[in-house]
């Protein structure tokens, strides 16, 4: 189950409301979407969470890029809404490395084998069995996603909420969230 809600900064304090990420694809989507609740280009903050797993907080300032953070990358991997906030960037990627790296596969049979050559992993062949990783493998996967936080950790530092506090919240970040920026009223009536 997710949950996702803006919350824009006005001269009044804070508006909040709820939103729909149906339409939402990509990070530009969803930093356009934050765009438009923007008053005056102001602060804009999206914040999507996924029950008990993770969450993510996205904040636009006018036309900067948008500055993100990730309680668990590798949860958020595990999702469409999070597969958003995991940019290339984000991960220490060449920006479309992964999709370089899957269309030369595709061309080229890079395992060094002949076609109809055993391929050395078979079980016996080289004493592993066939589909097993070794922990060497996995320590080496370009395309892994961290386990734990990911991101800026200061992306609400100047708003109230430290980078230790930030790395502290587990369950209900966005009600923590919405108290250290004085939103908690605004929040609760959209919740």
């Amino acid at each position: 189950m997710y949950f996702a809600a803006l919350l824009a900064r006005t001269e009044d304090g804070w508006e909040a409301s709820d939103t729909e990420l149906d339409d939402v694809e990509t990070l530009s989507d969803l930093t356009d979407l934050a765009r438009e609740a923007s008053v005056d280009e102001d602060t804009v903050l999206v914040y999507i969470e996924q029950e008990d797993a993770w969450f993510g907080v996205v904040r636009v300032d006018g036309e900067e890029d948008p500055r993100i953070y990730v309680s668990d990358a590798s949860a958020a991997a595990r999702s469409s809404y999070g597969e958003i906030l995991l940019t290339d960037e984000l991960l220490g990627r060449e920006p479309g490395a992964e999709d370089e790296i899957a269309a030369l596969e595709e061309l080229v049979d890079l395992d060094g084998t002949e076609d109809g050559e055993p391929d050395g992993t078979e079980d016996g062949a080289d004493g592993r069995a066939g589909d097993a990783a070794t922990e060497s493998d996995l320590d080496h996967d370009p395309d892994a996603v961290p386990a734990g936080p990911l991101g800026d950790l200061g992306v609400l530092a100047d708003l109230g909420l430290s980078e230790k506090g930030l790395l502290t919240l587990r369950t209900d970040a966005l009600v923590e969230i919405a108290d250290a920026l004085g939103a908690a009223e605004v929040l609760e009536a959209v919740r």
